[in-house]
């Protein structure tokens, strides 16, 4: 009998599996929460606020410590911080960068053939784009934090009135 190749598709099928398993965990940890729905939606929150930050690689650690701070669920947090991805990094930061532009009034454009020529003036234009950056992602974060927060709040009392009803119903069967 001949062992299976490493791109068998028994393998590939295990690996499937092993994938799918690990979703509906994650999904069933998420959905039996234990926290209120105050502190979910201060997680969501947070994780929100700190996703909309070109900090790459930092933003869960910065959710989870928003999340501590501010008494918010922790795991909700570092969900919130995936609003930004690969597939995102582009638009939002240009977003961003664009909302900071418009309300430091900064409407010349930052990238231009002699501000290349020095350190100096390289050094400046870094500085000049974090902070236009930074000014945009504040803004749109501390928007989308306070608007997902009452999202989070509505959303997490439904699941858990939801969770109770359903627990009702099973003690009267």
């Amino acid at each position: 009998m001949a062992k299976p190749t490493l791109g068998s598709s028994s393998s590939r099928r295990r690996s499937k599996r092993d994938w799918r398993r690990q979703f509906r965990y994650f999904y069933w940890r998420f959905v039996r929460l234990r926290s209120t729905p105050e502190e979910i939606a201060r997680g969501l929150a947070v994780g929100v606020f700190a996703g909309w930050y070109p900090i790459f690689g930092l933003q869960i650690a910065v959710g989870i410590l928003l999340a501590t701070l501010v008494r918010g669920n922790r795991w909700v947090a570092a969900a919130g911080t995936w609003v930004s991805n690969p597939l995102t990094y582009v638009p939002i930061y240009a977003f961003n960068y664009h909302v900071g532009q418009w309300l430091l009034g900064s409407k010349n454009q930052i990238f231009s053939d002699d501000s290349l020529l020095s350190w100096q003036k390289l050094t400046q234009l870094g500085t000049e784009f974090l902070t236009t950056l930074f000014v945009g992602c504040f803004v749109v974060g501390a928007i989308c934090a306070f608007f997902s927060y009452f999202l989070g709040l509505w959303l997490a009392h439904r699941v858990q009135r939801r969770r109770l009803q359903r627990r009702r119903a099973k003690r009267l069967d």
